[in-house]
Parts: C-alpha cells; sequence; structure tokens
C-alpha cells in the first residue's frame, strides 16, 4: 500500500517503485513462510490424527479466550499445549480434534451450541471457534475438551442488536504488559471487576529477553528455560514468548472473565517499526520475514477471527464493531501502513519533514475507512481504540517544544485530516482510547491545540501499562512540565494499572485504577481518579 496522496509525476513514480518493492519483499517473505490465506483441508490432515487419549499432562496451560463479539456471535479461542515452554508446545506434528460447547449457565446444564474443531500443528495448535446463532445482548459460559481433559470455563458476550437503544456499557482498555517489568497483578484486579468488554491496545508481548528469573519478577521458585533470554525474531521464538505470557495466572484470569477486543502496536513485532522499515534499518525483505512470523504468532496466539487471518506479512487488523445503537468502535492499526518516523523515532521539534501533507501514520486506505465509517455512523458514541497518543504532546516549555515523533504529533497531517472528518461528520461524542507511554492521560481533543479556548472535539483516554515501566511513580519527573506545556491535558499518573469507561445515555465516565508496585505480587487497586465527559458538550471534569 502506498502511503503517497499527492498526484505530481514525481510522486506517482515514487509511489509505483515503492510499490513494486513492497510486492517483491512482502512474496518473498510469504514464500519463505510458506503461509496459507486458508486452514489446511482435511484431506491434507487426514494421515496424520492424534489420538487424544496419548496426551497425559494437561494441554489447556494457556487458558481460554473470547473475543470481538457480534450481536449473534462471539469468537472463541484455546490453544492445546501440555508443554508450553518446549517447541510445540509439547504435542507432534498432528492435528487433534477439540470439542467445544457455549451455555447459557455456567453449570452447563443449558446448552446453547456445542461442536468439534480441530487444531492443527500449522496454527501450533490454535482453535478459533466462530460460534454462530447466538442471541444478541447475553452472557455465555464456554469451554473445550481433549479426550478426558476440560478446560477452565470462561465468560463471554454478544453484542446487543445493532438497531437496539442500549442504555449504558462499561468497558476497560489495557496495554504494555512487558513480563520482565513485573506481575501482571492488574489483570488480577481486572478479572474481578464487572465490565463488558476489554480492549487491548498494544504491546501484549514485547520482544526483549526475559533471563532465568523473570527480571523484576525474580523468581525464587522457578527458572525460565534459556529459550526465553534472548530477543524474539522467529516464528518460534514469537509462539514461545506468547506461551510464557499466556501462563501468567492473571492474565489468563481476565482473558477468562471477559470478551478482548485487541490491537497490535511495535512490540509484538519490534520496538518502534514503521510499515517495512525495522527499528535498525534491516533490509526489508529480511524485516518482512520477520513481521510475517510476528503476525504470524499473533493470530494464533489471539481471539481473533478469520479475517484477521494474516497474508504473509500483511494482516488486516482494522476492523469495526457496534454496541447498538449507543457505540461504534473503530479499531486501527498505526503500525502497519506508517510512512517512517520523521528526524528518527525520537523527539523532536516539528518541521518539513515531519508535517509534510503525505506523510500518515494510518495509510490512506485505512483513513478512508475510518472518516467513512463516521459518516455512516448511527451511534451515539464513536470510539476510536488504538495505540499512540493522538492529542498534542509538548514535552518541554519552549515556543518550540519538542514533540514525540512515534506519536500523531509526529504525524500532524494525519491527525489535521482525521479531525476534518470528525468535523465534516459532525461527530458530537468522540472518544479516543491509547496505549504506548505507559502512564494515564485524560486529554480534551482540541480543534487547535495551540488555543486552549478552541473547540472541544472529543476526549483522548490514554490506559496506562499493565507492568512496562515497572513501578512507576504517582507524579513522574516530568509532571509539571508536562501539565504546565498541555493546557488540554486534564489528568497524568505514572502507576500501574488500568483504566474503565462506562459509556451512558448522557455522559461518559473514566476511572483511572492504579496498583503502587507490579515488582512484587499482590498489590491492592485504587481509583486515582475519575472524570466524565458529556454527550452534546464535550470536555472532561472532575466526577
Amino acid at each position: 500500500m502506498s502511503h503517497v496522496s499527492q498526484h505530481t509525476p514525481e510522486l506517482r513514480a515514487a509511489a509505483q517503485y515503492l510499490g513494486r518493492r513492497r510486492f517483491l519483499t512482502v512474496a518473498g517473505a510469504a514464500t519463505a513462510l510458506a503461509f496459507s490465506v486458508n486452514l489446511p483441508t482435511a484431506g491434507t490432515a487426514a494421515a496424520a490424527e492424534l489420538d487424544a487419549r496419548k496426551i497425559t499432562a494437561d494441554p489447556f496451560t494457556l487458558g481460554v479466550a473470547s473475543g470481538d463479539p457480534l450481536p449473534e456471535s462471539v469468537l472463541l479461542w484455546t490453544r492445546l499445549a501440555p508443554k508450553p515452554y518446549e517447541t510445540g508446545g509439547g504435542l507432534p506434528a498432528q492435528r487433534v480434534d477439540v470439542r467445544w460447547e457455549i451455555a447459557h449457565d455456567e453449570s452447563f446444564r443449558r446448552i446453547a451450541r456445542r461442536g468439534t474443531a480441530t487444531a492443527h500443528p500449522e496454527f501450533n495448535h490454535s482453535v478459533h471457534v466462530e460460534v454462530e446463532h447466538l442471541a444478541p445482548g447475553r452472557v455465555y459460559y464456554y469451554r473445550f475438551r481433549v479426550g478426558g481433559w476440560i478446560s477452565e470455563t470462561g465468560r463471554t458476550r454478544t453484542a446487543p442488536a445493532a438497531s437496539r437503544h442500549v442504555s449504558e456499557l462499561t468497558l476497560a482498555a489495557v496495554s504494555c504488559q512487558a513480563y520482565h517489568d513485573g506481575y501482571f497483578t492488574a489483570y488480577k484486579h481486572l478479572a474481578e471487576d464487572d465490565v463488558d468488554v476489554v480492549f487491548h491496545l498494544g504491546d501484549y508481548l514485547y520482544e526483549y529477553a526475559v533471563n532465568s528469573v523473570g527480571g523484576a519478577r525474580k523468581y525464587t521458585d522457578r527458572v525460565l528455560p534459556d529459550v526465553f533470554n534472548r530477543e524474539t525474531v522467529t516464528l518460534e521464538d514469537y509462539r514461545l514468548r506468547y506461551a510464557l505470557y499466556k501462563s501468567d495466572p492473571d492474565l489468563r484470569a481476565a482473558h477468562a472473565a471477559h470478551p478482548f477486543v485487541v490491537t497490535w502496536d511495535d512490540h509484538e513485532t519490534e520496538n518502534n517499526y514503521a510499515d517495512d522499515i525495522s527499528e535498525n534499518d534491516d533490509p526489508p525483505a529480511e524485516f518482512l520475514l520477520r513481521r510475517a512470523s510476528a503476525y504470524r504468532a499473533y493470530w494464533e496466539n489471539q481471539p481473533l477471527r478469520r479475517p484477521q487471518l494474516p497474508t504473509g506479512p500483511d494482516a488486516r487488523l482494522y476492523r469495526r464493531l457496534v454496541w447498538g445503537r449507543l457505540a461504534q468502535f473503530d479499531i486501527l492499526d498505526t503500525r502497519q501502513y506508517r510512512s517512517n518516523q520523521a528526524y528518527g523515532d525520537g523527539s523532536h521539534v516539528p518541521g518539513p519533514e515531519s508535517d509534510d501533507p503525505a506523510r500518515t501514520i494510518t495509510g490512506a486506505t485505512q483513513e478512508r475507512w475510518l472518516i467513512d465509517g463516521w459518516r455512516r455512523s448511527r451511534a451515539l458514541w464513536n470510539v476510536v481504540p488504538q495505540q499512540v497518543t493522538f492529542s498534542e504532546r509538548r514535552l518541554d516549555l519552549n515556543a518550540e517544544a519538542k514533540l514525540s515523533m512515534d506519536a500523531w504529533d509526529g504525524y500532524r497531517a494525519s491527525r489535521e485530516r482525521v479531525l476534518a472528518g470528525v468535523k465534516a461528520a459532525r461527530v458530537e461524542n468522540l472518544m479516543v482510547l491509547t496505549g504506548d507511554v505507559h502512564v494515564g492521560y485524560a486529554f480534551d481533543i482540541k480543534d487547535d491545540f495551540a488555543d486552549p479556548a478552541s473547540r472541544t472535539l472529543g476526549t483522548e483516554i490514554v490506559a496506562t501499562s499493565i507492568t512496562s515501566g515497572k513501578d512507576g511513580a504517582e507524579r513522574p519527573a516530568n509532571w509539571d512540565t508536562y501539565t504546565r506545556a498541555n493546557p488540554h491535558l486534564r489528568f497524568y499518573n505514572g502507576r500501574r494499572g488500568y483504566v474503565t469507561v462506562g459509556l451512558g445515555e448522557s455522559e461518559a465516565r473514566a476511572d483511572f485504577k492504579t496498583v503502587p508496585a507490579v515488582t512484587v505480587p499482590g498489590a491492592p487497586i485504587t481509583t486515582a481518579a475519575s472524570f466524565v465527559t458529556q454527550v452534546g458538550d464535550q470536555g472532561l471534569r472532575p466526577a
């Protein structure tokens, strides 16, 4: 996909060149991986079926999950791995039949649907079941069976019918869970929280090495294998790293308790990559091979539907969900299609390179899809779950302040086009959900960030990290600078945790929930601050 949006002969020629280069590198990576678009057929797998009675250890060590709820459907996930820290999860390269059932009650007396799915070795024995013909707006319970083994029970729900008037919805937003930076205590609390759906905004795992004691976890009762003490590069590296993360009991509990809607940022592949450009400027064909491995492992280990299955190094992750007439969710991918960061990927004063109107953070196709979706939206709230800080964030008090070149500040033309789309579509209740920065922020999205008195077009709620950055601080060292430099910044907290957002017919309420530490297990959770924004009168106010 070309990122060029202008129409001069020079730019058209550049677009054609980039398109040819893109085709060659994508095709090369796809060929090297030999990844098929479709699941293996019954014929090709018929000679390689594993007798489930030969599975002598619990195959459900990575838990269960559900995701992307639709009015009459939900996606159920699990992955068979009796030995999760071994290549292949401890199973031979044979297919396994997995029975599933979904019920109206936790005791499974009233079965709604049941069936059998195949766990293929080509997909690392992961299972993705798209259960259809369910009732809208209902809670369901589900589980899997293999031989004599039964998984834990998961709880999920379908979305309300698209035409239904819904009075309320409570979501949670989470991001950035570096295993080596601490315990997933926030997920334990989230599993016990009363929310309808969880949005994961990126950095589900990190590519960095995890040592034998689990980094900041400092295990004394276990030793992690050496396979984790290296950066993830190959498909097997990424698969094993997901096994490490998903074996965490608190993360398993959160997935079992709530349906998740997931999108990636950079660390699921490599820090600060941009399209086919790696952090260390590796040859594009080489990096796309790595990206294909990362994308493949991501799909295998997340509750994602068939349309999100990658083809080589490409995957259509941006998608739209609705919750009755109350909310439309436009889930973005701001990593796969972006122009390379200007002036490097750090902080810099904006200039001609960063403000080039041809630059994009979403790609032209996704940008049109987003704005067209707003034009057709019938929802009261239009919510955009995405990765990096959308609002202007001045990093110092200078007249020409530095901005983050990796966030939307490094792609100001992209942001201007998107905000122009908000105004053209007359979106009155816009909310952007963001991760990435390992702190909690609450922003008013201004029509003109240079003018605090300009119209507020929406609000941005930034979820802090689950663990990344270790314990953090309530007021980081730059707290005073940031709050003075950004008058539209209504809240800033540097602890770990998550945020819940209650969407209602008259207002939305955001509760920032934090834990005092993640480098020791079992920390309590508190609500650090709460804010509301009114329907038809955007702008955050203390609750």
